[in-house]
């Protein structure tokens, strides 16, 4: 749809912690990822091993052979501290084991073609004051800023919440006092940390200066099924903003606690991001032409996975804002998924009525939601009772618990009487629904 616009998706190896890191990057890449967030940790190209220089080769020839990109991210754990998370960083009394080993990183970095180092603030300490500690991170990050510069590696500094420098805004102060040398690792989940309430807009502030990306907010792509609005962060505008910057580098999933089931995360992580990218592709094409709506109803399935193809179509069709005559012939010159999400999207009596003629028993579901509501009462007793006999569940039916009435049990009543005598039974919801009217 807009090929110049695509993004370049990654994954993290923190999300692959059980896994040996070559059999880490085979999966990645299987996967159709175009590349890899590398965090340096104990278990995956550990800069302190004594085989670092084994380790190194290995890595760079698999990333080659496997064609990834990758980033070198180092926020592990416990690599510099057994008993602290995370220290010492930049304002502990020993910060130069924290600036040796972001120089390891840079080197690191330099040696597999890395395309950014990305490093971040840390926790003030209770017994340091706000003065003290924002020299020492000004005096660690400008050391290691000059020496990434030295090397030719992007260094992107991460605004973290909790930390020392939490927002953009604070990013540009820190910018400001190291120098044009420090970068931007952004973490798209935590734009909400920063003064924009809109995260798209949070993303085309930092664009200009962004050489890495994060995404931590997936929970969307962690379950089974894909729904864009599942988490905090609605990723189809998102990742359109993202774009259009001109952003280049890697969109890597962070996902640390999933590594349990790192492969099967990662694929629907992939399927999430793409299927976003599409459908804010789409979202804003109906910007410039709405009449582009039949066309992307047509191809949502094949844009976004059938799993999230009903949200996707409703979406679209919220987004175009048609008439009632362009609804109905959308409707008409659909297939039954396009039908469906049309009903439910655009409640309509006299397509309800079309719907509920139809022997496809989810058409007939989405015909009794809310394009029920303008139907007369004996066309919406009519509906539920062929809800009844096609097995299709009432919990969605419109009104169940303020329409139905005397009459419906009456129905109900003589549909269970008919099944009995053919030595059949009535739906639990369907038996539930006739002693509450009785």
């Amino acid at each position: 749809m807009s090929p110049d616009m695509s993004l370049r998706f990654g994954y993290g190896t923190n999300g692959f912690a059980s896994h040996r890191l070559i059999d880490a990057l085979h999966v990645i890449a299987e996967l159709g990822y175009g590349g890899v967030a590398l965090t340096l940790d104990h278990a995956h190209l550990d800069p302190y091993a004594i085989n670092l220089k084994d380790q190194i080769q290995r890595t760079s020839r698999a990333l080659g052979e496997l064609r990834l990109a990758v980033v070198v991210e180092t926020g592990a754990r416990y690599l510099l501290d057994p008993r602290h998370k995370h220290q010492p960083t930049f304002m502990h009394q020993d910060a130069e084991r924290r600036i040796d080993f972001l120089k390891r990183a840079v080197d690191i970095a330099a040696e597999l073609g890395a395309e950014a180092v990305s490093c971040w603030a840390g926790v003030r300490p209770a017994d340091l004051d706000p003065q003290t500690a924002w020299r020492m991170l000004v005096d660690g990050c400008a050391d290691v800023a000059a020496y990434a510069a030295q090397h030719g590696v992007p260094l992107g500094f991460e605004p973290e919440p909790g930390m020392l420098v939490e927002t953009i805004a604070d990013w540009q102060r820190l910018r400001a006092d190291v120098g044009e040398h420090l970068k931007l690792t952004l973490d798209i989940g935590h734009c909400r940390a920063n003064e924009q309430a809109d995260v798209a807009e949070c993303v085309r502030v930092a664009g200009p200066h962004l050489v890495n990306v994060q995404i931590d907010d997936m929970r969307a792509g962690v379950h089974e099924h894909l729904e864009f609005g599942e988490g905090e962060i609605d990723f189809p505008p998102v990742l359109r903003a993202l774009a259009e910057t001109g952003y280049t580098g890697l969109v890597a999933v962070e996902l640390p606690r999933h590594s349990h089931a790192a492969p099967a995360v990662a694929a629907r992580s992939l399927q999430f991001l793409r299927a976003a990218q599409w459908l804010g592709d789409a979202l804003h094409r109906l910007e410039q032409d709405p009449a582009a709506i039949t066309m992307l109803l047509a191809g949502a399935r094949r844009g976004v996975g059938r799993a999230a193809a009903d949200d996707a179509r409703i979406r679209l069709l919220h987004a175009c804002h048609p008439d009632r005559e362009v609804v109905h012939d959308l409707y008409h010159q659909g297939d039954n998924d396009e039908k469906r999400a049309i009903l439910r999207a655009w409640p309509d009596a006299a397509l309800a009525r079309d719907a509920l003629r139809s022997n496809d028993s989810r058409l007939v579901a989405a015909a009794l939601g809310p394009a029920a509501r303008d139907l007369a009462d004996a066309e919406w007793r009519q509906g539920v009772l062929k809800c009844v006999f096609m097995g299709v569940a009432l919990s969605g039916v419109d009104g169940l618990h303020t329409r139905a009435d005397g009459e419906l049990g009456r129905m109900l009543a003589g549909l269970r009487n008919e099944r009995e005598a053919a030595g059949r039974t009535m739906p639990a919801d369907a038996v539930e629904l006739l002693e509450r009217l009785f």
